[in-house]
Formats: C-alpha cells, structure tokens, sequence
C-alpha cells in the first residue's frame, strides 16, 4: 500500500473514532451485540400473517400495540433516566425486555399475542432515552454528530447481520428468532452492568470546586454546570415551540418509516416471496448503511440541517413510493436503497439538532419526547397501513407514504429556515417558577 494512501487511511480512521471516551464504546458496544440479535420485530408482521395466519388487520394491530407501548415508554424512560439515573433505568428495560420477547414467542391466544407485544414495545423502548442521554453526558459537544453516526452505525451493523440471517433461522422455526432476540438482549444488559458508569449530571447545588474531567470522558466536569441551573419539568419540554414543532415533523417522516416497514413484508409476502427473501432484501438497509453512513456524515458536516432533513423526507416517502412498480426482488432492492439514502441523512442530523436544543439538566426528558414522535408513529402507522392494506391494497400504502415525506420536506425547510447548523448556545425554557429562565447549553 503506498505511504500516501495509508497515511490518509490513518487519518481518517483517526478523525472518525479516535478522541471518543472509552465508557462510550462501551455503550456502543452493547448496542451492536443487541442489534446482532434484533429479530423478532423485523419479521413480526410476517411471522402473524404468514405462519400464523392472521390478517394483516391483526398483524397492523399487533405492531401498534408494541408501538402504544413504546409511546408510553418513550416519556416514562425519559423522566426515569433523569430522576433515578441512565444505567438503572437502562438495566430495567433491557432485562425486562429479554423476558418479554420470551413470552410473546410463546403464547398462542391472539389478545395474549398482543399485549405481549404491548409490554415488548413499552420495554424495548423504555432503554432509548437512557442511551441518548448518556451518549450526550459523555461526548462533548463538536463530536456529537459523529458519536451518535457512529452509534446508528453499530445498529445498522447489528441490523444487516440480523435481517439476512434471521430468515434463514425462520425457516427451522420462528421460536429461534425469539430465543436468539432475548439472549443478546440480556447480553447487552450484562455489557450495561459491566462496563457503562452512571452519567447522570448531579442537580444540588455544590459548595466545592467544580469538578474536574475524569477518564470517562468528561461527564464529572459538566455535573458542576449542570447543578447551576433549576431543574427542567415535562410541561417545559411541551412548551418549547421549536422543540415541538422537530418532534411533529419527525413524527409525519416516523409515519412514513412505520407505514412501509409494515406493508413491505406482507406485500412481499403475498407476492410468494419468502422469509429468506424479504430478509435479503431488507437487509440492504442496514448494509448501505454500514459502508456508507460515515463516509456520508463527514461529506455533509457543517451543511445546513434544514436541507439535509428536507432531502431525507423526501428520499424517505419516494423510495417507498416507489415501491408501487416493484415487480421483482431487484426493484424491491432499488426502493430500499432509495428510503435508505434519506434515513442516512436523517439519523445524524436529528439526533444532533435534539441535543443541541435540549439543556443539559433535562437531556432525558428532551429525548424522550423526541422518541415519542417515532414510538407514537409505530402505533399509529402499522395500524393505518394494516386498514389501507386490506380496503385499498399496497398503492394506498405507497402514496400515503410519498405525501407524507413531501409534507415533511416542507416542514423542514420552514422550520429551520435561516439556521445553518441549527446550533444554539441557549435556550429560553418555560417554568413554573420563572417563565423566562434560560438554560445553557452543553458546551
């Protein structure tokens, strides 16, 4: 290999992973060996309406209880992550959500079938804020954006490994892809206990010296600043209007994501495509992602966040859109390339952005109602595609989608407008106690 190119090689890899504190990879180690095993929810409409028979009426009713659950889950995990601590609700979650899997792989009686999935959705998600907001505890602030891509880089890992190979474990038996799900999820919550310290910021106020950095990246040195500033209620998050207004735009470009994530596998399914082929064909989404997400995230750093998150809307709804002249496993192959295009300009951007507008005494509430625009839109969305699936068939599906992505797109762009970077140094917060407090940000 010449010396230049091995020296830019360096480089690179240097200016994509190094820097990062140690508690970090960590974490994000956990997410990988968790998605590694991530089946049971990829294949759950197919695994209801192909090997058990139910419509997919039922199957969109299932999948919206799981999200009713995460909806619920998305806030309680938020306000737990700030009240009781990020490791101890991350613990919680993760067993809970191991035992869960178990047993909805197990029952038989349709009502059991779908408050199993009730409580998988609320469990399963309950762990989101806790992992956003220890990431943002501990990563400083310039290197956020490449955290959180290196992050949804790990799950995507952990996704392409898991859609191609769970179809072939389908085809012994479904029950496998629970049994495998459960076990890496309890593995990542032994990685959790392990190695991943508490971040929570302290909130009383300090007497001593600020504290200095400490080796797991520099959370201690925030807790001082963090203690300085009155505590941030759930109404306050509600009340931020530019907040809000992110979490409804997200929840519409969520609906897209949910709406043809449920009718891909059963349109394909009805169109006697297998298991096996539907897990390749999603499998290119995670994939992409793997070799394209970093590379991707370092060309478009510094660009505007309203142009990327516009684009992504909009390479969101056409590349399921397009899936309404789908005729072959190639052309399914093609949208999904398309819809992963725009979720790989999404991810990085918004999660930044949430950070960026959320103090950082309140990180967990800030991203837990951010989670509840995409846990609300996994009710709603499988659910809405389940009844236009069974009145209308899949082109109903397919145009809801490509409206909602260009409604988003539009949103966006009006929503940021003027912002650059979308990075703020301070935020006015409405409280109780003081209606114009201002809170610093996260330096």
């Amino acid at each position: 290999m010449p010396a230049a190119l091995a020296h830019r090689l360096r480089t690179a890899t240097r200016e994509t992973v190094g820097g990062l504190p140690s508690a970090f990879w960590w974490l994000w180690m956990s997410t990988l060996v968790n998605r590694l095993g991530s089946f049971v929810v990829t294949f759950l409409a197919l695994y209801l309406t192909v090997n058990r028979g139910f419509s997919p009426a039922f199957a969109g009713l299932v999948a919206s209880l799981f999200g009713l659950g995460g909806s619920i889950a998305a806030v309680a995990g938020g306000v737990l992550a700030d009240r009781i601590g990020r490791r101890p609700t991350l613990l919680a979650a993760q067993t809970s959500a191991a035992a869960a899997t178990l047993v909805l792989g197990l029952v038989h009686p349709a009502w059991a079938i779908a408050a199993s999935a009730a409580v998988l959705g609320f469990t399963s998600n309950a762990s989101r804020p806790a992992v956003s907001a220890i990431m943002a505890d501990l990563v400083p602030q310039q290197d956020r954006v490449r955290a959180f891509s290196l992050n949804y880089w790990a799950i995507n890992i952990g996704f392409a490994f898991s859609a191609a190979v769970a179809g072939l474990i389908a085809a012994h038996g479904f029950l496998y892809l629970f049994v495998g799900d459960a076990a890496t999820t309890l593995l990542c919550a032994l990685v959790v206990f392990a190695r991943v310290p508490e971040t929570k910021p302290e909130t009383r106020p300090e007497t001593g010296p600020q504290a200095k950095p400490d080796a797991r990246g520099g959370a201690a040195s925030r807790s001082a600043t963090a203690s300085a500033t009155p505590a941030v209620g759930l109404g306050a998050v509600l009340r931020d209007p530019v907040f809000m207004s992110l979490v409804g735009l997200t929840f519409l470009l969520a609906c897209v994501d949910g709406q043809g994530s449920m009718a891909l596998p059963i349109v394909m399914g009805h169109q006697g495509y297998s298991a096996t082929d539907y897990g390749l064909v999603v499998a290119l989404n995670g994939l992409l992602i793997v070799l394209l997400q970093i590379p991707l995230t370092r060309a478009v750093e510094g660009r505007s966040r309203a142009l990327m998150l516009a684009i992504a809307a909009l390479l969101t709804g056409c590349g399921f859109g397009l899936t309404a002249f789908a005729g072959s496993a190639w052309f399914y192959a093609l949208t999904v390339a398309v819809w992963t295009g725009g979720e790989m300009l999404r991810a990085p951007a918004g999660m930044a952005l949430v950070v960026e507008l959320s103090p950082v005494h309140a990180r967990g509430r800030y991203q837990g109602v951010y989670s509840l625009a995409w846990s609300g839109a996994s009710f709603l969305a499988p659910l809405t595609a389940g009844f236009l699936l069974t009145a209308w068939g899949g082109s109903a599906v397919w145009l809801s989608c490509t409206l909602l992505g260009a409604v988003a797109a539009v949103g966006y762009v009006w929503l940021l407008r003027g912002r650059v970077t979308a990075t703020r140094e301070t935020v006015t917060v409405a409280t109780s106690e003081n209606p114009r407090a201002t809170a610093e940000r996260a330096s």
